[in-house]
């Protein structure tokens, strides 16, 4: 028997024909059509997507603050009400746990975004770490769903679904912000983040009021062309955009220096987190590989797993890859030693026992236009 799980809206998404497949646990759909054209929706026009498999934990009490600034590698203390910051959790040795979204909801209430795979493993680290503070740690993955609409008529969308007095609410909201919301009708947590490069936001709101929402963005949205989109097209348009995906460019086995996430780390702050001592070692040693961007000079596309080369030599392997549907040419993302890190670098991916020409570039590989 399986024991795969599925969100509040499996069925919104069978009765759209989707296929499925297992993403961190959970059957999820991998597209509805052709990625090519979730893809391109979402470049061009909006495309609507089921992220109900990532975690929600709610951090509150007095600590909350200082609990997440020991938990975390980042600054959670700095950001303001109403605003929301990547970070990472790491391990005693700088390995990367996972990396997450904090909203900070009020002075001492935070809702902390895990991914999927990880949720149990970051609740479980959170619990263990709290030892000590005046806070409240409740996980509600399991009660809540998230929807997100991403791409340039996102705004227009929304506009159609809320009250004329909260249309500014809506276009006015700066990037990484959050703020209570009617959507539809449904009261929602809305905030304008997003995994694609376009803008977007992402819809937070209980599992029994997901599908009602989900069929109302699915109206609202077909005159703007907003079509439904799978996690195939998702994982093409990240890469474009030069985003991190854990397990592939992320994992226990590298430090967010290597990974090109040194900025996230704050090593100003007062509070002794998890793994500062090791990152503090590893920022003055510096990285031993370099996450970078390759460009291919073919059609064939690298895959997760290939081997880079230097001059026959491999100097790194590639951990992302695929033909880029924006750009029409391969990319991918790779760890390499430093010395083949520079931008214009020519170096080469083993496809399959055939060398093919890359060169390092600086993500992300596709900008859109602001």
């Amino acid at each position: 028997m399986s024991t795969t799980k599925q969100t509040a809206l499996h069925a919104e998404h069978e009765r759209l024909g989707a296929s499925f497949t297992d993403f961190g646990g959970w059957d999820m759909p991998l597209k509805y059509g052709s990625e090519l054209a979730e893809h391109r929706a979402v470049r061009d026009a909006a495309g609507l997507f089921d992220l109900s498999h990532m975690g929600e934990i709610r951090v509150a009490g007095p600590d909350a603050a200082t609990f997440l600034n020991t938990a975390l590698v980042g600054d959670l203390g700095a950001i303001a009400v109403g605003r929301a910051k990547y970070s990472l959790i790491c391990a005693p040795d700088g390995g990367i746990i996972d990396d997450l979204i904090s909203y900070r909801l009020a002075q001492d209430v935070y809702l902390v975004v895990p991914n999927a795979g990880n949720s149990e493993t970051v609740a479980a680290e959170f619990a263990e770490r709290a030892a000590g503070f005046d806070v409240e740690i409740s996980d509600q993955s399991a009660d809540m769903s998230l929807i997100a609409v991403q791409g340039p008529n996102a705004v227009a969308i929304l506009h159609a679904l809320v009250a004329d007095e909260q249309r500014a609410l809506v276009s006015d909201m700066k990037y990484y912000s959050a703020a209570q919301a009617a959507v539809g009708g449904f009261p929602v947590l809305l905030a304008r983040t997003g995994y694609t490069g376009e803008d977007g936001f992402e819809l937070y709101l209980p599992n029994d009021e997901a599908p009602g929402l989900w069929r109302a963005l699915i109206e609202a949205g077909e005159p703007h062309g907003l079509i439904p989109a799978g996690l195939a097209s998702r994982d093409s348009l990240r890469l474009e955009a030069g985003m991190p995906l854990y397990g592939n460019e992320l994992g226990l086995d590298v430090t967010p220096f290597e990974a090109g996430l040194g900025g996230v780390v704050s090593l100003a702050k007062e509070e002794r987190f998890t793994g500062r001592a090791a990152l503090e070692a590893r920022r003055e040693a510096g990285p031993e590989t370099v996450l970078v961007g390759l460009r291919g000079a073919g059609r064939r596309a690298a895959r997760a797993g290939y081997a880079v080369l230097a001059g026959g030599r491999v100097v790194g392997r590639v951990t992302s890859g695929q033909p880029s549907p924006t750009l029409g040419y391969p990319i991918a993302i790779a760890y390499v030693e430093p010395a083949c890190a520079e931008a214009g670098t020519p170096l080469e991916v083993d496809l399959r026992g055939k060398a093919e020409p890359f060169e390092v570039v600086s993500p992300p590989f596709y900008r859109r236009a602001r």
